[in-house]
């Protein structure tokens, strides 16, 4: 346990205010998690990833996540008639799902990452500084005390957790909607080989995991937004307004000289792990982008989070 030092006014009524008493600084013991090294960072952590799962707001989040893919099995199995349908024509990965269920898993992630996951993942993000700010907790956070580049560090990577678990609550969903309504079995790739089912749920949870590192940039930008506004709903309003804009702008062949360098431009190239051999250039050049998106914006939310008066 650490020890600030407050007015002695403020602590249960030792001097009165005016007295030369009232000005005498006073240790108070505080309970917040200021320990040092791991340990402390730890449990920050622990305590930034409990707040955030346990708002409603990220629970309906995740629930809505969750009911992507049943939408999308659901549809598929209407429309082409279930295992005997067609299916004909349609995308690689909806051409795959009427076959195997497992493809269900990579379609839903497909559907999700330019819209769902990336709003979801705004919102978070967006209000993990500025929320608190709103509610008037931050002040106390910084004054227990946490550390503010330590505070900042422990939001982003519950923001990443957060990130991890939406990912995670589609690929999960997509599995059993898909077992449901298609079979199962082994699977075979976009590259026309076939791999058992143990290696397909391997590729599931490696794909998910790339999936979440591609938000990493985006959960950057919108943790430097949250700090720049004392308002929750304005920083999540930009953060999934800057995703819209974002998509927009990568969706014009005019724009294809600036499009590489679009943190959104390679969500998508998780695909190429569903060959064999798994190609890995398009996911390396992808995960070095949001590596740079994290750096860039990372820096800048650090310096100006360390600068903030939280007392505005």
């Amino acid at each position: 346990m650490s020890q600030v030092e407050a007015p002695a006014a403020a602590v249960g009524g030792v001097g009165t205010p005016g007295s030369a008493a009232s000005a005498v600084p006073v240790p108070v013991p505080v309970s917040g998690p200021r320990q040092a090294g791991v340990a402390g960072y730890l449990a920050l952590f622990v305590s930034e990833l409990v707040l955030t799962f346990r708002r409603m707001r990220t629970l309906a989040l995740l629930g809505v996540l969750a009911a992507v893919p049943v939408l999308i099995g659901v549809v598929v199995k209407i429309e082409t008639g279930g295992l005997h349908g067609g299916g004909d024509g349609g995308p690689a990965f909806l051409a795959q799902v009427t076959q195997n269920g497992v493809f269900l898993t990579f379609t839903a992630l497909a559907a999700s990452l330019p819209v769902f996951l990336p709003m979801t993942v705004g919102v978070v993000a967006g209000d993990s500084v500025a929320g608190e700010a709103a509610t008037g907790t931050l002040r106390y956070l910084l004054v227990a005390p946490a550390g503010r580049s330590r505070l900042l560090a422990a939001k982003f990577a519950a923001a990443m957790a957060f990130c991890l678990a939406a990912t995670l609550a589609v690929s999960l969903s997509a599995l059993i909607a898909g077992s449901i309504l298609f079979p199962v079995g082994d699977v075979t790739l976009l590259s026309g080989d076939t791999i058992g089912l143990g290696s397909a749920l391997l590729r599931v949870l490696l794909i998910s995991g790339v999936v979440a590192l591609s938000l990493s940039g985006l959960v950057a930008i919108g943790l430097f937004i949250s700090t720049l506004t004392g308002s929750g709903i304005a920083a999540m309003a930009s953060t999934v307004g800057l995703v819209i804009i974002v998509q927009v702008l990568d969706s014009f062949p005019q724009l294809h000289s600036i499009q590489p360098y679009l943190f959104t431009h390679h969500w998508l190239t998780f695909a190429d792990l569903l060959r064999q051999p798994m190609y890995w250039d398009g996911v390396w050049q992808n995960l070095g982008l949001q590596a740079l998106y994290v750096a860039i914006f990372g820096s800048a939310a650090w310096a100006r989070f360390t600068s903030r008066d939280i007392t505005a």
